[in-house]
């Protein structure tokens, strides 16, 4: 099979890795890639959003199957004008990933479906959205409705705050993501990350993990893309993952089909574990970020055929997925002024030693200069990963690793996996 891959991060070098070892594989081609993931495949400088390039080039390499990564991609509609063109396509369709790419296209859909979730409001006006915030009590959780790389979320702690927020996003804070926003209630309760492939009918899990959004250690400081995740999550019992199944994942599938929009692709539920019950934070359309890193090192199975069954309709066919019994653990190495102004440009030295078969490095915001030495280019810029049956192990592989690393302005959480360690 000749496939392509779109997408940059630390997720597409996971994908990549794990799309390599597969027997039917043919030819690999990720655009634009990494220099992690350069070692692996063949890169092609195309832009996520350029629907036409990676199009052309899905042609010209008689792809049988494009797999999309970042929820850009998506957005642009890259699976619709694959699908004018009859190539497969593991992604949903512009009008499918509004799950992720508008919060309130997603609570008004799980309201109409009777997924659970929190109480809400959606606002495009400044004022009305201040005097709605009577509706709730504090902390108060303000999104931005459209899709801000991770960051688009603030939970304000007084009302001034949250009127700041307001007038922040719809000050044009996320740019045209921030046009309207979603006030909901504040759920307590312990936060994992449920992921399912998808192929319009059918759902089948995929694993569950769990990130650490908060830049410092202690859930401390900004929102961030993600600074580390494990898996799997042990909040997820069997139990709650049933739930999830019937009640999110399997209710959304049969509902955006039901729309007229079906849903191909993986569907990533953020899922609040509250006194209550699970209930549904919000979906991406895609695998997390870092979640995929750490999904990709459980999986024993070849991931590939089930990518084309997703695309061709085919998944309920397929055999049962197969996981190694393994804690996977990953630590963000970031740029300093991460997340608000990433400085970029510090060579860094190590990043692709072995560090032994339990540990994997994955590139997500690197490039290399004219000398070719490795440099940050991003704000996320390492993703260092380890894996072993006991999670405490998986931590302490992981940290020597990233502790080997010779790169003095990068900075991570050291406390990735402390609710599994204190469980």
């Amino acid at each position: 099979m000749k496939v392509l891959l779109v997408g940059s991060g630390g997720r597409e070098h996971a994908l990549a890795w794990k799309i390599r070892q597969s027997p039917l594989l043919t030819r690999l081609v990720v655009a634009p890639g990494n220099p992690g993931v350069a070692a692996l495949a063949e890169t092609a400088d195309v832009k996520v959003t350029d629907v036409a390039g990676l199009t052309a080039l899905a042609r010209e390499m008689a792809a049988d199957l494009v797999v999309i990564g970042p929820e850009a991609a998506l957005e642009a509609g890259l699976a619709d004008a694959l699908a004018a063109l009859g190539v497969a396509c593991f992604g949903p369709t512009r009008a499918a990933a509004r799950l992720e790419t508008s919060k309130g296209f997603t609570k008004a859909f799980a309201r109409r479906h009777d997924v659970p979730t929190a109480d809400y409001g959606e606002f495009s006006d400044a004022a009305t959205a201040k005097g709605a915030l009577d509706r709730f009590t504090p902390p108060y959780v303000i999104k931005a409705d459209g899709i801000a790389a991770g960051k688009g979320v603030v939970i304000a702690e007084t009302r001034a705050a949250a009127e700041q927020a307001i007038d922040d996003m719809l000050g044009g804070q996320f740019g045209a993501a921030g046009a309207r926003l979603v006030i909901e209630a504040f759920m307590t309760g312990e936060e994992a990350s449920v992921f399912a492939l998808c192929d319009g009918k059918t759902a089948r899990l995929f694993g569950a993990a769990q990130d650490h959004k908060r830049v410092g250690d202690g859930d401390t400081g900004p929102n961030t893309g993600g600074m580390g995740a494990y898996s799997p999550a042990p909040v997820m019992t069997d139990e709650r993952l049933a739930f999830v199944e019937r009640r999110m994942i399997d209710a959304t599938v049969a509902g955006m089909g039901a729309e007229g929009a079906p849903y191909c692709g993986v569907l990533y539920a953020g899922v609040m574990v509250t006194p209550e019950g699970p209930k549904l934070v919000e979906y991406n359309a895609r695998f997390g970020d870092p979640e995929c890193q750490v999904l990709m090192l459980r999986l024993a199975s070849d991931l590939l055929p089930y990518l084309l069954a997703c695309a061709e309709g085919r998944l309920a066919d397929m055999p049962p997925l197969e996981w190694r019994d393994e804690t996977a653990l990953c630590v963000v190495v970031a740029a300093p002024g991460y997340p608000e102004a990433p400085a970029t440009g510090s060579r860094i030295r190590g990043a692709d030693a072995d560090f032994g078969p339990a540990v994997t490095v994955f590139h997500a915001g690197t490039r290399r200069d004219a000398t070719g030495d490795l440099q940050a280019a991003g704000g996320r810029v390492l993703n260092v990963c380890a894996r072993d049956p006991d999670v405490a192990e998986a931590r302490r592989l992981a940290y020597a690793a990233v502790d080997a690393i010779d790169w003095p302005e990068g900075f991570c959480r050291r406390d990735i996996a402390w609710r599994a360690l204190t469980r």
